[in-house]
């Protein structure tokens, strides 16, 4: 086994970057992980959008000569719909291609005809196209440095006040958007330029996963109950595998037999990938346990995680744990039955996953565990660890305060009621990110919507013929406070 302290930092993504044992941490938009590079760069989404260039300053903060120096920005614009004065409707880019986002965003654009509004999607700085530094160049501090979620949002201000400009459309109301960290993005956004944008839905946005406000093992207690209410059964077959796969671990033979087990591609050098292997299928699972069929990390079934447990409970009893919770695994690994081996050592690395990489150690840092009533071995975390581990890989030190510091999250509820307005707050409880999530409402104008079935970002996705009431429900709800938001704007606008 690794050390006591072996982390995996997926983006959109999984990333090494430490060693705690056995607990995976997720960061909140895990869609350009090692183990879907191969999906995301060979299937390149077709989306009614055109792409743009801005040059954004390198360094907003400072005033040396280098803060000066030029990056160009990727940004897709959608005008099918705008005329002069309309809104803007702008989603603040996650950690990974801006297409990718705007492919999966389709709530958006099925909401533009009714606003007559522009749609922007923001690529994030040092991800995508949109990097200030050559790729060779992007492994420290020196260039990495610029890299930081104040820095986005500062880019993302200069950019839309220049569209408006260059629009001649100044008084146009901006609603920004945003999922997962783009949606922490987006509520972040709307407290820090209240004068660019007048409102923003963040959705799955888990603003409270910082310093001690969610409790540590909440993440993977939220993944242990959606399959423990899909099935005790899966519930336990799941837990009971990972002694089992620790035990091959003790075999002279193990590796081999585990390579054939698990149908790896080549044969296994540590019991780890496997660990990871069937750790990241079930965390994922259960944050994209949507309810109808989707090809959005993966391609999945509807209720995927339900499926995960007829398989488990459909398997005679005699069966090994691990041979079951391998078969489920791979439910989500090749749910279209096209793989023939899995690719359980795939460590290619690109620059989407370093720049996570790099947020993580310095700003992003979500202390994450398992508790015992996990169906997750129980882990424990050490920020020492952690903090050596990024120590060494970049040379500096997280700042793991900064977060809190900067954007608040402790008492929440009496800091935002009088201070913030004009923020929903959507999660659905399948989510695991849903625990760090704004739960309740704060105001009258800082609004939750939560649905008990929902999954990450669910009311996201493009509208279909297939969605359930509740969803259909909550995307009404904000469709119509968005209205709301808008009518005020343009009432106000009159009386000036």
């Amino acid at each position: 086994m690794a050390s006591s302290s072996f982390f995996l930092w997926l983006l959109l993504f999984a990333v090494a970057l430490a060693a705690v044992e056995s607990i995976p941490v997720f960061v909140p938009g895990a869609y350009k992980s090692s183990l879907l590079k191969k999906q995301v760069k060979s299937a390149k989404p077709e989306i009614p959008y055109e792409a743009h260039y801005f040059p954004q300053v390198l360094d907003h903060f400072t005033f040396r000569p280098r803060s000066y120096k030029i990056f160009y920005q990727k940004y897709l614009m959608n005008s099918q719909y705008w005329h002069e004065g309309a809104p803007i409707f702008v989603y603040t880019g996650n950690e990974g291609d801006i297409e990718w986002f705007a492919a999966n965003t389709g709530f958006m654009l099925d909401i533009a005809p009714k606003f007559r509004a522009l749609l922007v999607f923001i690529e994030h700085r040092f991800y995508g196209e949109s990097l200030p530094f050559h790729k060779k160049d992007l492994n420290s501090a020196k260039t990495l440095g610029y890299l930081s979620s104040q820095q986005a949002l500062a880019d993302y201000a200069v950019l839309i006040r220049s569209l408006k400009r260059n629009l001649s459309s100044e008084a146009s109301p901006v609603v920004v958007f945003g999922g997962s960290y783009g949606g922490m993005l987006a509520a972040w956004f709307r407290l820090k330029y209240p004068h660019v944008a007048i409102g923003a839905l963040a959705s799955s946005a888990p603003i409270l996963q910082f310093d001690d406000i969610t409790p540590w093992s909440s993440f993977y207690d939220a993944v242990s109950q959606d399959f423990k209410e899909a099935s005790l059964n899966c519930y336990e077959v799941i837990k009971g595998a990972w002694t089992e796969l620790d035990a091959f671990g003790k075999r002279k033979d193990g590796l081999e037999k585990l390579s054939k087990m698990f149908r790896a591609c080549k044969k296994l050098s540590s019991v780890d990938y496997a660990r990871n292997w069937l750790w990241s299928a079930f965390t994922y699972t259960a944050m994209v346990n949507y309810p109808m069929e989707a090809n959005f990390m993966k391609h999945l079934p509807a209720y995927p995680v339900e499926e995960m447990c007829k398989i488990i409970d459909g398997h005679s009893p005699r069966a090994t744990k691990l041979s079951r919770a391998v078969a489920a695994a791979s439910l989500y690994y090749n749910y279209s039955k096209t793989e023939k081996c899995f690719k359980l050592e795939d460590e290619d690395n690109d620059h989407g996953l370093q720049g996570w990489n790099w947020q993580a150690c310095t700003e992003m840092v979500m202390p994450m565990t398992c508790s015992n009533g996990s169906m997750f071995p129980p882990s424990p975390y050490s920020y020492k660890e952690f903090a050596d581990d990024c120590n060494r890989q970049f040379g500096v030190w997280p700042r793991e305060h900064w977060i809190t510091t900067e954007f608040g999250g402790m008492r929440i509820n009496l800091v935002l009621k009088r201070f913030g307005s004009n923020i929903i707050f959507s999660n659905g409880m399948q989510d695991p990110w849903s625990r760090g999530g704004v739960l309740k409402n704060i105001s009258s104008s800082i609004v939750a919507l939560v649905t008990e079935k929902g999954a990450h970002h669910v009311d996201f996705r493009s509208a279909t013929n297939k969605d359930p009431e509740w969803l259909i429900d909550q995307r009404r709800q904000e469709v119509e406070i968005i209205q709301k938001w808008l009518q005020e704007y343009y009432a106000d606008s009159k009386q000036d």
